[in-house]
């Protein structure tokens, strides 16, 4: 993951590219087991082939049995990863400022589960996530999906905030995926490179997200 820096618009903004095997370890995932569910979860790195480039591995297998003599846990059925907190530098927390972008850019290769974009920023509530759908048009095969910033929807806890407020687009924290469709079985999605651009020929425009359509539970994981 590279730095913040001098740069133009005109020019893509890289924030996550997972043909460094290193860029793994600078992430981390999160399914229900935190709290004693029995989703699995697994982020591994995978070389280039003939036929590959490298890319991260999100898998493993979703499960929505409820831990047993914990009441209080009435939901589980989930997994996500995003980008580790970056380390400070001498002005602070390490953050992405992608305010001069349109577009989140995500190079996958998606199994066409109900899988969502997760952005975090430095915000007053620290629990607030920006979420979009991850639309794949075609599942087993790579393609890149571009995400309009402005389409990005403010949840809290799995709850639409109304009225929204508009992104921190200067201070992004974190970006991440995370699986919420609460289908037992198994999953798997790769990730090529997270990137901010401008340029609408990188890829396939997501659709807009209906707000707080499938917004439920992903805000809900450990970040």
């Amino acid at each position: 993951m590279r730095q913040e820096g001098l740069r133009g618009a005109s020019t893509p903004y890289e924030l996550i590219d997972f043909s460094d095997p290193e860029t793994i370890q600078e992430c981390k995932t999160m399914s229900d087991a935190d709290i004693g569910g029995f989703s699995r979860v697994s982020l591994d790195h995978v070389t280039h082939t003939a036929t590959e480039p490298a890319h991260a591995r999100f898998h493993g297998t979703i499960s929505i049995d409820l831990p047993p003599n914990r009441p209080q846990i009435q939901r589980t059925g989930y997994a996500a990863w995003r980008n580790r907190d970056r380390p400070a530098t001498l002005f602070g927390r390490s953050l992405w400022d992608i305010d001069p972008y349109t577009y989140l850019a995500l190079k996958i290769k998606s199994d066409g589960r109900k899988y969502f974009v997760n952005v975090q920023t430095e915000s007053i509530v620290p629990t607030d996530l920006h979420q979009h759908r991850l639309y794949a048009r075609r599942p087993g095969e790579w393609e890149t999906v571009l995400i309009n910033w402005n389409d990005f929807v403010r949840t809290n806890h799995g709850v639409v905030i109304n009225p929204q407020a508009e992104m921190l687009r200067q201070r992004v924290r974190s970006v991440g995926i995370g699986l919420i469709d609460r289908v037992p079985g198994q999953f798997d999605l790769v990730v090529g490179k997270i990137w901010a651009t401008n340029d609408a020929a990188d890829g396939k425009v997501g659709e807009e997200t209906t707000a707080g359509a499938g917004c439920s539970q992903t805000a809900t994981v450990e970040k």
